[in-house]
């Protein structure tokens, strides 16, 4: 699979069979993941694999939590702007018209939305996920920087033939995951992902992307001189340091 492909068919899965995934595969994943571009190359993922017994007691904890409706942990970064303004609003509420579209879904039938919810829970019956931590004293770049690994690892995955479904969903149980995987209290959890074998009998609507030019702008003819300023403050050496490695 070349990286075009692996790209293309990246995905959100929410639907994958019970064969297990290879310790060795997921230490190869993870091994080449260790590459992924981090400003001064301060690396800031912390990742925890669980498979297994140390996973199926995690889903069973986090099914307990949803059967008792125990309220979700207080979050610890804001997943979004509380005013999301436009063209971002519109995406979200396409997204969510597709996504709980293909469930039979209505926008009014609340209980049923958050039994679609609950399967983030189950890893979406994944038999492996990795939780990914970051450390709380880090700020937006590194925050970047850990989304490039999580993207790096998501790409490997599809080489390998697997699938992965990122879920900030867990960090309003983070408490719970911290009772598996007990990380030091200077770490944030960012996100889970689910990850294994796509269960192809679950259905699913491939979700649009917007057109290039909405996104992208090329800037292709400059005059001579524009943009030309003569450099003052840090040194050179200090911008250097500041490149990704």
């Amino acid at each position: 699979m070349d990286v075009y492909e692996a790209v293309t068919s990246r995905r959100a899965v929410r639907g994958f069979t019970s064969q297990p995934v290879p310790r060795e595969v997921l230490e190869r994943v993870l091994g080449a993941a260790a590459w992924s571009p981090s400003g001064s190359n301060l690396q800031p993922w912390n990742s925890y694999v669980l498979t297994g017994a140390p996973l199926a007691e995690l889903k069973k904890l986090a099914g307990e939590r949803v059967a008792a409706g125990d309220p979700w942990d207080e979050r610890e970064y804001e997943m979004y702007p509380s005013a999301l303004k436009s063209p971002y609003s519109e995406r979200r509420a396409t997204f969510g018209r597709e996504r709980y579209g293909e469930l039979g879904i209505s926008r009014e039938d609340m209980e049923a939305r958050q039994r679609a919810a609950a399967a983030n829970w189950d890893c979406f019956g994944a038999p492996a996920a990795l939780f990914c931590y970051i450390d709380r004293d880090l700020g937006p770049p590194q925050w970047a920087d850990v989304g490039m690994y999580l993207q790096t690892v998501m790409l490997l995955l599809r080489a390998e033939g697997l699938h992965s479904c990122l879920q900030m969903a867990w960090s309003v149980y983070r408490k719970t995951v911290a009772e598996v995987v007990s990380p030091p209290d200077e770490l944030i959890l960012f996100c889970g992902m689910s990850i294994g074998f796509e269960d192809v009998t679950v259905g699913y609507a491939r979700t649009g992307r917007a057109p290039l030019d909405e996104t992208v702008t090329f800037v292709e003819r400059r005059g001579a001189d524009e943009g030309r300023r003569r450099i003052s403050g840090p040194s050179v050496a200090d911008y250097v340091t500041d490149s990704h490695e």
